[in-house]
């Protein structure tokens, strides 16, 4: 279906963006060093349990957001995993672009929390 072709036609230009490389580079160095991998293991875990904690319309455990915290400050001593965030938040950026314009391109938008 022509639909499907143009996705697979997307994901392409996707992969072979520069924030997309820049991005899997990064990854690529600070998950070499397993250390490194382990701690941002851990940190992931925290940012999806405080985000859950929000989602459910708690506030985090504030012993979450002191891990995360403390956390967070060990891993930006770490150049490589500095970059490799940015690089992290610019590619996420980009995929929520395109998935807001095809959203709005089908009316699927979240309007009914403007009202």
């Amino acid at each position: 279906m022509f639909v499907y072709d143009k996705a697979h036609e997307l994901a392409k230009e996707i992969k072979s963006s520069e924030d997309y490389k820049e991005y899997a580079r990064l990854k690529e160095i600070v998950m070499a060093d397993e250390k490194t991998k382990a701690l941002l293991g851990d940190y992931k875990k925290l940012q999806l349990e405080a985000q859950a904690g929000y989602l459910t319309g708690k506030e985090p455990a504030e012993e979450t957001m002191d891990k995360l915290k403390k956390l967070g400050e060990v891993l930006a001593f770490n150049n490589d995993v500095t970059a490799f965030f940015a690089a992290e938040y610019k590619f996420q950026t980009m995929i929520g672009d395109v998935y807001k314009i095809i959203g709005d391109a089908c009316d699927m938008g979240l309007d009914f929390f403007n009202e």
